[in-house]
């Protein structure tokens, strides 16, 4: 049985509130803490062929296996039976029932045009590991192989990673018929994890994958839709300097990312580490401001001068990432010039460093430091 790791979200209060879809990226332990810490909730498993069977041929017969005394009930997997919202509708009006309602892809609800039940359930996240999650944090390790529990806590996480790999193809693309060629996919698949952190360019892309740009596009969608990754918009709000208009794609777990491009093991001096720092302090942020429902856009600002900073949190926070363990000035450049724009707020540079200071008013944090004042909920307040 694999060791239960603390989450960061609490479903509990969650659930206080209203009814809920939560969704999260396969294998990213949505079922295990939901058995874990709703243990009184009735819980119904789409991926059950039984229950699903019961369920396709009869909705209905939902609200009949929920007893009177379940005033809580989860149904995981909700993406494989979108008609069964209907039935969770009817019964949140009639019964007053609260549901969690779980998936891996919002893609089919969409396509599906489901029922997304009119504000009667809100959304939230679920993601891999966060640093507060793992006893003993170990970066390099985080670095390599990312926060899926199960590759993270294996004692063969290259396997494990093959295998989730299998699975999001299999499961995810191939059985929901996502594509028709999947072999072009599965090219595609390694070329992006390849550029990722990196300006999505659909025309070269598609020359590396050997697919139209127009394909290359459907296929990004997919991977947004199955939450395999997500954009970084550019910040294009500066008039001092002409900004660059694409976005950045990140895949949601460095592991994943560094399987796919075949870039195992790194270790420190190699590019690739410095990749893998960056992509992790980006997640690390994101999930947080998730998790704390901080609805606050993301972007990352690059001017046609390659002057750059790597992420801007709503107009609060600029934040440069460096994985090195000695903050020179020269590394402040871009902050400075996106200073002058005068758009944002406050200024911070993350580190190895070990040596937290303020030069010409830009925060240098070692990246420990800023992570406990993320996750205590105090980040904005530097100052």
């Amino acid at each position: 049985m694999m060791k239960i790791l603390p989450r960061k979200i609490d479903l509990h209060s969650l659930l206080e509130k209203n009814s809920f879809f939560l969704f999260g990226p396969r294998a990213t332990g949505k079922t295990c803490w939901i058995r874990h810490s709703l243990p009184q909730a009735r819980l119904f498993d789409l991926l059950d062929s039984d229950v699903y069977d019961r369920f396709l041929r009869r909705p209905r017969q939902l609200s009949e296996e929920i007893g009177e005394r379940d005033t809580l009930v989860v149904i995981d997997e909700i993406q494989k039976l979108p008609r069964l919202l209907d039935e969770v509708h009817r019964l949140i009006e009639e019964r007053g029932i609260r549901f969690l309602l779980t998936g891996s892809s919002a893609r089919q609800l969409k396509r599906q045009g489901a029922n997304m039940l009119s504000g009667r359930a809100w959304q939230a996240g679920f993601f891999p590991l966060v640093s507060p999650e793992i006893p003993n944090f170990d970066l390099l390790r985080f670095l390599n192989f990312g926060g899926l529990p199960r590759v993270y806590l294996s004692t063969n996480p290259l396997e494990e990673l093959k295998a989730y790999a299998h699975l999001y193809i299999h499961e995810e693309v191939k059985n929901e018929a996502l594509t028709r060629k999947i072999e072009n996919f599965v090219r595609f698949l390694d070329v992006m994890a390849a550029a990722n952190g990196q300006e999505v360019n659909y025309q070269s892309l598609a020359g590396d994958s050997g697919v139209p740009p127009r394909t290359i596009e459907n296929y990004v969608e997919i991977l947004k839709d199955t939450l395999i990754g997500f954009e970084l918009l550019p910040f294009t709000g500066t008039s001092k300097r002409k900004a660059v208009s694409r976005s950045k794609f990140f895949f949601f777990d460095p592991g994943v990312a560094n399987f796919l491009a075949k870039r195992l093991p790194i270790s420190e001096g190699n590019p690739a580490f410095g990749t893998s720092f960056e992509h992790w302090i980006i997640l690390e942020i994101r999930t947080c401001l998730s998790l704390a429902r901080i609805d606050l856009p993301l972007c990352y600002w690059r001017t046609t001068l390659r002057d750059e900073v790597d992420l801007i949190v709503g107009n609060d926070l600029a934040i440069e990432i460096k994985c090195t363990r000695q903050v020179q000035d020269k590394h402040l450049k871009g902050l400075r010039r996106l200073r002058e724009e005068g758009k944002v707020r406050e200024y911070c540079l993350i580190s190895r460093d070990p040596v937290a200071r303020t030069i010409d008013g830009i925060r240098i944090w070692p990246y420990e430091d800023f992570l406990a004042r993320l996750w205590a909920g105090t980040i904005w307040n530097i100052g």
